[in-house]
């Protein structure tokens, strides 16, 4: 029995994502092998081979398969997926991406979001929003799994000494072509992986606000920027800042909620976190019930006093 990680990469690095999954697959099986896929992915493999425990990594490159797209990523992945009995992916915009597609090939059941692995069969998942924990099993040959990254530790990065082995890529179908990719830019940690988050919310009144108070905090802590819904529904900020059930699932070592009510849609993306600093007005907000450190204060006046003190 040997379980298979999926690789998330930009064709030059592993994203973190990666390390935590291989931790989950190694939790499954004695036996973890890595399949990267992507054009130019030499580095990528070689990365992949370090990680303590991995046996083997696989490596399919091929210049369709450079701007990870699903459809040839899944007929990738089928190729080998006979040989294992749990494959798994990051529970992130591109694991969710492609599982489903892997699973319904494989005519399995997909188990989602898993936080925590209790037998190679066994698994737990968050639902209803995280206030209830589901215990669900499968006896499908093979268990197609997205990991929920944050609720299981990084594998080590280095030291290992895994083979690599290179594959004919399957051939393109021609089912899609990418056309073109926009990302935002910045110097800022990325949100799902940084160890430091400062997020904002609808308390804060305005985009205007946030930029005068929750920006110059987070620059104060080299901390990555996030929000609530409720702020990217209003228009403070842009999307990929949603904390929360329908943003990105996030665990830092520190998270700071401005003006932050708590619903529990964003409590279920943030109460991971190992330190929650939460700052509001209201003594009754839900968010002090998952705060480490809570100030009931106005925010407009607690948050430059703050900042000025870390500057």
């Amino acid at each position: 029995m040997a379980s298979l990680v999926i690789a998330e990469h930009n064709n030059l690095s592993l994203n973190a994502a990666t390390l935590h999954t291989v931790t989950a697959a190694l939790q499954c099986n004695a036996e973890v092998d890595i399949l990267i896929m992507g054009h130019g992915s030499d580095t990528v493999a070689l990365e992949a081979s370090k990680i303590i425990g991995v046996r083997r990594v696989i490596q399919a490159d091929a210049p369709h398969l450079a701007n990870q797209l699903a459809e040839p990523l899944t007929a990738q992945a089928l190729a080998v997926a006979s040989q294992y009995t749990h494959i798994l992916v990051p529970a992130n915009a591109s694991g969710k991406n492609l599982m489903p597609r892997v699973a319904a090939k494989l005519d399995v059941a997909q188990l989602s979001d898993i936080t925590k692995v209790v037998s190679s069969d066994t698994f737990e998942r968050p639902i209803y929003a995280g206030n209830a924990i589901a215990t669900i099993q499968s006896i499908d040959p093979i268990k197609a799994i997205t990991v929920r990254t944050t609720s299981f530790e990084p594998a080590q990065a280095g030291g290992g000494s895994a083979s690599i082995e290179k594959l004919v890529a399957v051939p393109d179908a021609g089912q899609s072509i990418f056309m073109s990719r926009d990302l935002n830019q910045s110097d800022r940690p990325e949100l799902a992986g940084a160890k430091i988050i400062v997020s904002g919310g609808r308390g804060l009144g305005s985009g205007e606000a946030y930029q005068e108070l929750v920006v110059p905090l987070a620059d104060a802590l080299g901390a990555a920027l996030g929000a609530s819904r409720a702020a990217v529904d209003a228009g403070y900020v842009p999307n990929d800042y949603q904390v929360g059930q329908t943003g990105k699932i996030v665990a830092p070592d520190l998270y700071i909620a401005i003006g932050i009510s708590g619903a529990i849609q964003h409590l279920a993306g943030m109460k991971g976190s190992k330190v929650i600093v939460a700052i509001n007005k209201d003594p009754d907000a839900p968010i002090f019930s998952v705060a480490d450190y809570g100030l009931v204060a106005n925010l407009f006046t607690a948050v430059p006093e703050l900042t000025k003190a870390i500057s």
